[in-house]
């Protein structure tokens, strides 16, 4: 897939939904590796469930799988924000093609006749 011929203002859009998308998966499930952290400061690390009773892991294993979790989501909104700013400094007005620009010179202008432009009037 070949992104360098969208529009400025798409990059934008696909910033803006990666970022969001990232905080939204954090927030979602960035919940079960709250406590890993200091359950492996104390040395023993626990796996909880409701239904029945916890099950001791491997610490290194939940910090690993932590730190996998975080760097997935650090390359997405980082991926969104250099899409943001990929748009942000887009060639907005540069990329204009002198057959579209309107005002006087341009294609647009109806004067066609020498003693119809703007100068001797």
């Amino acid at each position: 897939m070949f992104i360098e011929h969208v529009s400025d203002i798409r990059f934008i859009i696909i910033g803006a939904g990666l970022i969001f998308a990232g905080i939204i998966i954090l927030s979602v499930f960035g919940s079960q590796f709250d406590d890993i952290t200091l359950q492996a400061e104390l040395g023993e690390c626990y796996e909880y469930y409701e239904d029945a009773a916890p099950i001791e892991i491997d610490c290194e294993l939940a910090i690993e799988n932590k730190i996998i979790f975080f760097a997935f989501i650090s390359v997405f909104i980082a991926c969104g924000i250099i899409s943001m700013i990929k748009g942000i400094r887009g060639t907005w007005d540069q990329d204009v093609k002198p057959e579209d620009m309107v005002g006087p010179s341009s294609s647009f202008d109806t004067k066609d006749e020498p003693k119809d432009s703007d100068e001797t009037n």
